[in-house]
């Protein structure tokens, strides 16, 4: 069924002691079947006998390979196999099974008619999961190619020798490879922060005293939950294949290894929801879905940054580009929430771009919170600090204007895209 799960038809026929008997199918399951564990639990959507049609008819059930007896020991095997394996662009390490259920013994989780709520609490977390993911795979891949890009010699600096030493420079000296480890170096730090800062709401919402906090965390997590799964994920595709070309003809071959981190980094786009289901669940649903209460509430936390850091000059490369980006990114979601209204493929059309401009704001900010530590702390002399400003003044110039593409092609609208007819394609 891929994302549309309304089309689902695996059943669920209750069996009379609180179990039931699922019969049907499930595909692109990660680690659907293997010999680590002596027992997999899978979690299945399925319908029940007098389900309603379409999404609000779908339960969730927990179904074991092994059944499992009411003293915990295991006992016989459940009736869900592995009826094969997907052969793979990547990620070769983990087995995605195909799995086939034939009256499979399994048990309602929450209430009947209601299994895609509790399914979102995981799916939500293995977001999160897939962010930190190609956070992972943009380190190393960056780390790799900054040991190369110092040992490579190749050529001359353009501005005149800087190893006279060696009979060719470095590659490290050349502008273009330096572009392209800092764009990794960049996207590795702005996600790492963001990831953290998630962290750090997920706690409060669940063990914060104060109802009132717990509610405004809730709502952080919700806004910024599809910005580190999608936001992340397009970048660490990018940085890995900027780590993989600072290699050159090496890049592309097994022995180095870059190739891989390129093949892995593809698939965080594509599975827990594809990066254009993110991109509408961040306009339609977060964003336009509660009039912008979640994404106001989020902009009034960088606007309250740049007020606090008003009379700090050696801040301002950062917060005046932080501040007019903010009231950017209110005047461009109004104008397109308006033409969301006359025509909802509007909003279909203009939400991968939206993601990209809020994913920049959110980094944005972060990063300016970052460079307000690291200029409190550079007269150390401290090469952490001094490296995190330079990224994060890269950050501004060099990747923080993509928003302004973003911008146009999303205003240019639904026109482009359906003008031409289906026979013409």
């Amino acid at each position: 069924c891929g994302t549309d799960l309304g089309l689902l038809r695996t059943k669920a026929e209750p069996v009379g002691d609180g179990t039931y008997k699922l019969t049907g199918a499930k595909i692109f399951i990660s680690a659907g079947e293997h010999d680590m564990a002596d027992n997999i639990v899978h979690l299945v959507l399925a319908r029940l006998p007098d389900a309603p049609a379409g999404s609000k008819g779908i339960s969730l059930f927990a179904v074991p390979k092994f059944n499992v007896n009411a003293d915990g020991s295991l006992g016989s095997r459940n009736g869900i196999y592995c009826g094969g394996l997907e052969h793979k662009m990547g990620i070769h390490g983990n087995a995605t099974a195909q799995m086939v259920l034939e009256d499979a013994v399994g048990t309602l989780v929450g209430q009947p008619h209601r299994g895609l709520p509790a399914m979102f609490v995981m799916m939500n977390g293995a977001r999160l999961g897939v962010g930190n993911q190609s956070l992972g795979l943009t380190q190393v891949a960056y780390e790799n190619a900054v040991n190369y890009a110092k040992d490579r010699v190749q050529m001359r600096s353009l501005s005149g020798v800087k190893r006279a030493d060696l009979p060719a420079d470095p590659i490290i000296v050349h502008p273009d490879v330096r572009k392209m480890l800092l764009i990794a170096r960049a996207y590795a730090e702005g996600a790492r922060a963001l990831v953290y800062y998630v962290a750090v709401e997920l706690d409060k919402e669940h063990n914060h005293p104060d109802e009132a906090v717990r509610k405004e965390s809730s709502d952080t997590v919700a806004l910024l939950t599809p910005i580190v799964k999608a936001f992340i994920t397009d970048n660490a595709w990018e940085a890995t294949r900027h780590c993989q070309q600072v290699y050159g003809g090496h890049g592309f071959i097994h022995e180095w290894g870059m190739e891989q981190f390129v093949r892995d980094a593809r698939i965080n786009m594509i599975y827990e929801g594809t990066n254009t289901v993110q991109s509408l669940d961040l306009l339609g649903r977060k964003v336009l879905g509660d009039g912008g209460a979640k994404l106001t509430a989020f902009g009034k936390k960088i606007a309250r940054f740049v007020k606090e850091n008003a009379d700090n000059e050696a801040m301002q490369e950062f917060t005046k580009p932080l501040a007019d980006l903010g009231q950017k990114v209110q005047a461009f979601t109004m104008e397109i929430g308006m033409k969301g209204m006359q025509n909802p493929d509007e909003v279909g059309a203009a939400a991968v771009d939206y993601l990209r401009v809020v994913g920049h704001m959110v980094y944005a900010y972060l990063f300016a919170r970052m460079a307000k530590i690291a200029l409190d702390n550079q007269a150390s002399g401290d090469k952490f600090y001094i490296a995190k400003l330079a990224t994060a003044r890269f950050y501004f110039a060099k990747l923080v204007p993509e928003v302004e593409t973003a911008m146009i092609t999303a205003k240019a609208g639904l026109k482009p895209l359906m003008e031409m007819d289906e026979a013409l394609f």
